[in-house]
């Protein structure tokens, strides 16, 4: 059975990988790019799956699967390729302000541990205690959730397109899909490598699914929201050295990411005439003086580098879009999973891989 998957980022790739796991499918992966380059490249890979406010239904669904997914994943990866994916294992402390319900998060609590999950509440002195570099003077506690996980999305990614090479899956790189088309029970895929025709086409090309959903009359419709970041660097690791958390708190996001270096971000950015989004200098600036408002000892940093991505965000509807296009019993959508496609990567693999089953 051959299935083509449009698009490499780490969905593409995550469904890419489970997929080479079943030997009865003989997989063509498609990128114009090189694997990550797009919104997979440009995310900081916080995972935040215990200690969303979702409990239940299908996004709690995805988040279970993902995160327990993950466990797994890591090890088996770097098994097969030899590659070090960084997979920070010290969980998530999400900063409360005055504004915040802490009722809502005792509950939550409450849910996440019947579940077999774990959520701590921490007040003041305790933040002081397991995290100094945070000020307190900002917040009223924080939420503590050590099995929720940050990973590097780019490594991950390049790690999961390896191993499905090395299960079996043809990767095209820098090819174009020329067209898409219907041909009796199968689809036929023109690319600028030629014609390749597909038992299933799985389209997971974020922001440019639009166009190739559009080549088969079912537009999908799925518009680009900007997030800047920046990576900083200090002389030593903020707070304890031998606990580094993601911080996080009033949506921005301190990661550690090795040797006193920290990534932060990110901004969320609408695109306000067409899809053009010029890059806002006092949205940035809003979240870097955040996280040093949360991490005084940031302001010493010395910043070395800036980015910014486009995440894939659909339009009048709910994030991600996983299902059948309209219309065609074997074309499966896998996309537009605005800010949660790293978080989202496996149960989205899970979904396709059982559709096609």
């Amino acid at each position: 059975m051959n299935v083509v998957i449009i698009g490499c980022g780490v969905v593409g790739a995550t469904i890419a990988y489970e997929l080479s796991l079943v030997k009865k499918f003989q997989i063509t992966v498609i990128d114009r790019q090189p694997p990550a380059q797009a919104s997979t490249g440009a995310a900081l890979g916080v995972l935040m799956g215990v200690i969303s406010h979702k409990v239940k239904g299908q996004a709690w669904r995805r988040r279970h699967t993902s995160i327990q997914r993950y466990e797994t994943l890591i090890p088996e990866l770097e098994g097969i390729t030899g590659r070090k994916i960084p997979f920070n294992r010290q969980g998530i402390v999400s900063l409360l302000g005055e504004e915040e319900n802490l009722v809502g998060w005792e509950n939550l609590a409450a849910v996440r541990h019947s579940q077999g999950w774990k959520l701590e509440l921490w007040d003041t002195a305790q933040v002081k205690d397991f995290c100094p570099q945070i000020a307190i003077a900002n917040i009223t506690g924080a939420v503590y959730s050590p099995q929720d996980r940050q990973l590097n999305p780019t490594t991950l990614t390049l790690a999961l397109a390896e191993a499905a090479q090395h299960n079996g899956v043809s990767c095209k790189f820098g090819v174009n899909v020329l067209g898409i088309s219907p041909d009796n029970n199968s689809i036929t895929v023109e690319t600028t490598e030629g014609k390749i025709t597909a038992d299933w086409v799985v389209v997971s090309a974020g922001l440019g699914s639009t166009p190739l959903t559009a080549q088969l009359n079912q537009m999908v419709d799925i518009r680009p929201v900007l997030g800047q970041a920046l990576q900083v660097r200090l002389e030593r690791p903020l707070g304890n050295p031998d606990f580094q958390p993601v911080v996080t708190g009033n949506d921005v996001h301190i990661v550690p990411v090795g040797g006193g270096n920290y990534w932060v971000g990110a901004t969320v950015e609408f695109p306000s005439d067409g899809d053009q989004i010029p890059p806002s200098p006092e949205l940035f600036q809003k979240v870097w003086h955040q996280a040093i408002a949360f991490c005084p000892d940031l302001a010493t940093a010395e910043i070395i580098r800036t980015w910014s991505g486009l995440r894939p965000r659909p339009e009048g509807r709910p994030a991600p879009v996983i299902e059948q296009l309209p219309g065609f019993s074997n074309v499966l959508l896998a996309t537009a999973h605005y800010r949660n496609g790293v978080l989202l990567a496996p149960a989205t693999a899970a979904a396709i891989r059982e559709m096609i089953s």
